[in-house]
């Protein structure tokens, strides 16, 4: 799990800091980044396998973040630098949905949902998956559900980052479906 976390840090948030330098697509060598990891006496004993089961199986929640193609690696999604990476759009199934906290209902009932300091609105299959993101952002998560058919015909842009990871654009509030006394 900190391996998972740590490699977040270096290809998501701060890879300036470690010398990394991620092309516009968020890609570096996975050479340097092991480079990184040797250097650094808490994760000194992380191998390239350590890195690769981290890739291939997700980091203990089921989520895959990262990718690696050939001799690179990047994060999939949820970056908070400047890189866009990119996706092939996506015809998204009917309904998706959003695990959030209460208090961030009245913005979003104004608002929509947003990307909030990242590139795209993170989106789920099933409310049940919803409800474990929510749990980030609150102990008792409110799940909205997204009319992304609907949304899609409209314009708004979907992708699918990995099997329990829907991506968009902004979703304007007319296609959100808020609970019962929410």
């Amino acid at each position: 799990m900190k391996l998972s976390k740590f490699l977040a840090l270096i290809l998501r948030h701060q890879p300036e800091r470690f010398g990394l330098a991620l092309d516009e697509e968020g890609w570096v060598p996975l050479s340097e980044v092991m480079e990184v990891l040797r250097g650094l006496p808490n994760f000194r004993w992380a191998t390239r396998a350590d890195v690769m089961e981290i890739v291939e199986k997700g980091s203990g929640d089921g989520k895959r973040r990262f990718e690696v193609e050939g001799d690179r690696i990047r994060a999939r999604y949820g970056h908070s630098i400047a890189r866009r990476i990119r996706y092939t759009p996506c015809t998204p199934p009917a309904r998706l949905y959003h695990g959030t906290s209460p208090e961030a209902l009245p913005s979003i009932r104004r608002e929509g949902l947003k990307p909030m300091g990242r590139q795209y609105v993170h989106l789920s299959p099933d409310p049940e998956t919803a409800v474990q993101v929510g749990k980030r952002h609150a102990p008792h998560p409110v799940v909205l559900t997204v009319r992304a058919a609907e949304a899609h015909t409209a314009g708004v842009q979907f992708y699918r980052a990995e099997e329990s990871v829907y991506l968009s654009q902004p979703i304007p509030p007319d296609f959100l479906e808020f609970p019962e006394g929410e």
